[in-house]
């Protein structure tokens, strides 16, 4: 896990708390360190504070995820307002914790955003492999991929491609060898999260 705080009393006692509770501890008295380090290993997370001098938290936030930083972050500030609460949620913050804050209340955000970020981190893995898969087919393969998705037949995408049924045959076994899929009901799922903005169809496709 990751800790900016300017004030490094702040710092120091953050640190040394969750690196007595096991957790692996980089802190940082300034964000333009974080900026420079470079993004971390995953799971992960992020606790800094609001006002910072040069570089307030909101606007580290917003350059972090524009370098490649994903670990979800946290927010503890003395001086927490409306707005700035609100701004800092919707730029993807999942917690904002305002001074006084308990030990128990901190530790509690940080499991929370460690957990959000397993599961984060283990959806992209297996995105990943499946575009991995999804790239050994050749162009043709993925049209007729796409169309099988879409529920036409065979003799549809044969009509369509202006070739033999049998060849689309062939190559929408390839498309399930390849992808490893046993059926078009797991097709269509993994195409829907390799290309969720392609409309699929509900017709039962034919063999």
């Amino acid at each position: 896990m990751f800790i900016v705080d300017d004030d490094p009393s702040v710092l120091r006692s953050l640190t040394r708390m969750f690196q007595l509770e096991g957790y692996a501890v980089e802190g940082f008295a300034h964000p333009r360190q974080m900026l420079e380090r470079g993004p971390g290993k995953r799971p992960g997370c992020v606790v800094m504070d609001l006002r910072m001098p040069e570089l307030n938290g909101l606007e580290l936030q917003a350059q972090l995820r524009q370098v490649g930083w994903m670990q979800p972050i946290i927010f503890i500030s003395g001086h927490g307002d409306v707005p700035a609460v609100v701004k800092a949620m919707k730029a993807g913050a999942v917690d904002f914790l305002s001074k006084p804050f308990s030990t128990a209340e901190l530790q509690a955000a940080v499991e929370r955003a460690l957990a959000q970020d397993r599961v984060a981190s283990s959806a992209e893995q297996e995105l990943a492999a499946l575009r991995a898969r999804f790239s050994k087919l050749t162009p043709r393969e993925q049209q007729v991929c796409r169309m099988v998705a879409q529920g036409m037949l065979n003799k549809q995408i044969a009509a369509e491609l202006g070739t033999a049924e049998q060849t689309v045959r062939l190559q929408r076994s390839r498309v399930m060898d390849k992808l490893e899929v046993d059926s078009v009901a797991e097709l269509v799922r993994l195409l829907e999260r390799l290309e969720p903005s392609q409309p699929t169809s509900g017709k039962s496709p034919g063999l």
